[in-house]
């Protein structure tokens, strides 16, 4: 059995994505504080609110549309680098999901679209590193919260080789990548919306 998403469902999967932003955004905002300019909870938690907003009132019928006004909102609601990194992933989803709505290829093309957007590879301390192992799980249908968990603290003994936690070099080591930790949060949404 392919897993397909429907419109219900990426409906659900902001809704719950937006309250588990809004209840950790200060934990997100510390994990930036350690390696980036700390304030990736509060720009994610502004960028959330207006995305389930925007989606009550444009009230879309499919997930092409959906996707893309979560795009177009996040583009121009979240500030630093996570507002064109998540908002490319979802125009690249939004792009991919006119042929197709399997899940797998979905998040494989919002993967390609970080890549692209960001310069970024596996192994680079960026949400990248959940947004890949992620779309191979799809794939073999053995995606579970404890593996995003794994993803994620995977990033702890990485050295950042992009954006800001960059400059740090080797100091970058020993903290989760803030990107990282809200990907987690996005597929363990994704997850629960799709049950």
């Amino acid at each position: 059995m392919i897993l397909v998403l429907n419109n219900e469902q990426v409906i659900e999967w902001m809704k719950q994505y937006q309250e588990q932003i809004s209840k950790n955004k200060h934990m997100l905002s510390e994990l930036d504080d350690a390696i980036g300019d700390g304030d990736h909870g509060n720009n994610m938690d502004r960028g959330m609110t207006e995305v389930v907003k925007t989606l009550e009132e444009k009230n879309p019928s499919t997930i092409t549309e959906s996707f893309k006004i979560i795009a177009m909102t996040l583009l121009s609601k979240v500030g630093g680098a996570s507002g064109p990194l998540y908002g490319t992933a979802f125009l690249e989803m939004s792009k991919a999901s006119k042929e197709d709505a399997e899940l797998a290829s979905l998040i494989e093309a919002g993967a390609q679209g970080i890549a692209k957007r960001g310069g970024a590879t596996a192994g680079d301390k960026t949400m990248l590193d959940v947004w890949l192992p992620v779309a191979s799980e799809l794939k073999q249908k053995s995606l579970t919260s404890q593996k995003l968990e794994d993803f994620m603290n995977l990033t702890k003994d990485m050295q950042a080789k992009k954006g800001r936690a960059s400059y740090l070099g080797e100091r970058s080591i020993g903290f989760v990548d803030p990107g990282a930790a809200s990907s987690k949060m996005l597929f363990e949404t994704l997850l629960s919306a799709i049950k």
